[in-house]
């Protein structure tokens, strides 16, 4: 009979590129290396170049150096070129456990020579840590604070934006014409000095802001809607943040004005209905509903769409975008804990974009906000 648990993880990666790692870890290691569980002990091979400091900071019980391991593995295979299968396969048949989960981005070329070398691996149908969807107080502590960043960058925009002049079709800074480039610039060190990195920052302006996820460049234009969404990476814990913003410098129109009231009234109707026990979806059905009521159609073509085109939200944690979703597809519960972005938006080209995104997590009532930054955007 086959047995209800999962057997226990083994990943071979870095934390910069893989989550899972830092999840499991709970330390920073630049270079892919080997961790795996038995029997409910962490064990992790690294380096001389981070043996101390795992072993001093990190959550593994066990921290090996991969030096004497690698000559325990030459001695093993003395006409070999071995390498990290070989190192697993010794530990692995020391601790008497050769059956392990892998993630589904595990190596394809190290998960072929782990096999020949008699180890029973099963990539996971889904998520390796369904836990993590649910934050503990200390993950959503860690959240807010990369909201916390995400604002300083948003009121960095927000201060050039009002500090430029307006000249013809320009918008002028320091004697210069304004682009998006100056203003991811600004956003991005005020991130920085915050504590934390925002790369792949996003300041469009015009038409470009009707696509989601053009990152803006050249000049900014006054009376044209910019959006501004930064999505920073906390240095200390490797915990993001995520808001969004849209401005106007100059004057709105009274379509550009109903446009944002739209999108603010979509975002405070999806927070009604976010709590524990609710499917995405219903989150997504009730912004589209109140597009709808509103007159704003969505319209979808092979070159282009208009209107509100994307899901509602996406978890936030570990990564910028994980588990849960809040979309037309998303037909399961939100769980208790969970963090999700609120980010509605509108989109028309020759009228402009707009998105405003807060982050919140779930509760079994209202949702607790995790992110705080004004809705004032004409100036």
């Amino acid at each position: 009979m086959a047995s209800p648990h999962p057997p226990p993880p083994l990943l071979y990666a870095d934390t910069e590129r893989s989550a899972d790692a830092l999840y499991f870890g709970r330390i920073g290691i630049p270079d892919p290396f080997l961790a795996f569980a038995v029997r409910g002990r962490k064990y992790a091979v690294v380096s001389a170049l981070e043996f101390a400091r795992v072993r001093r900071d990190s959550a593994f019980d066990v921290v090996k150096p991969l030096e004497s391991c690698l000559q325990e593995a030459r001695r093993a295979w003395p006409r070999r070129s071995v390498g990290a299968a070989e190192v697993m396969a010794l530990l692995a048949r020391g601790l008497r456990q050769t059956r392990f989960t892998v993630p589904e981005d595990f190596p394809a070329g190290l998960c072929e020579r782990l096999r020949r070398l008699k180890l029973d691996l099963v990539v996971s149908a889904g998520p390796l840590f369904p836990q993590r969807t649910t934050k503990t107080p200390a993950e959503a502590a860690a959240i807010r604070e990369g909201n916390r960043c995400s604002a300083c960058g948003i009121a960095a925009a927000e201060r050039v934006l009002r500090a430029s002049r307006i000249r013809g079709r320009r918008l002028v800074h320091r004697g210069a014409t304004l682009t998006s480039e100056r203003l991811k610039f600004a956003v991005e060190v005020a991130c920085l000095e915050a504590g934390a990195t925002s790369v792949n920052t996003i300041a469009a302006g015009g038409d470009q802001a009707c696509d989601p996820h053009d990152r803006g460049s050249g000049p900014l234009r006054p009376n044209e809607l910019i959006v501004v969404d930064v999505f920073p990476r906390v240095q200390a814990s490797g915990y993001y943040g995520d808001m969004t913003r849209t401005f106007l410098r100059g004057r709105a129109s009274d379509a550009q004005r109903a446009l944002v009231a739209a999108v603010r009234a979509a975002q405070q109707a999806a927070l009604r209905v976010v709590r524990a026990g609710v499917e995405g979806a219903q989150v997504h059905a009730a912004v589209t509903a109140l597009f709808a009521r509103r007159g704003y159609e969505t319209r979808r073509s092979a070159g282009r769409s208009v209107g509100f085109f994307h899901g509602t939200g996406h978890g936030l944690g570990l990564e910028v975008h994980e588990p849960p979703r809040l979309g037309p597809t998303a037909h399961t519960a939100l769980p208790l804990g969970s963090v999700v972005t609120v980010e509605p938006g509108l989109y028309y080209p020759g009228l402009g974009g707009c998105r405003i995104e807060d982050v919140v997590q779930v509760t079994s009532a209202s949702p607790r906000m995790l992110s705080r930054f004004h809705y004032r955007w004409e100036f």
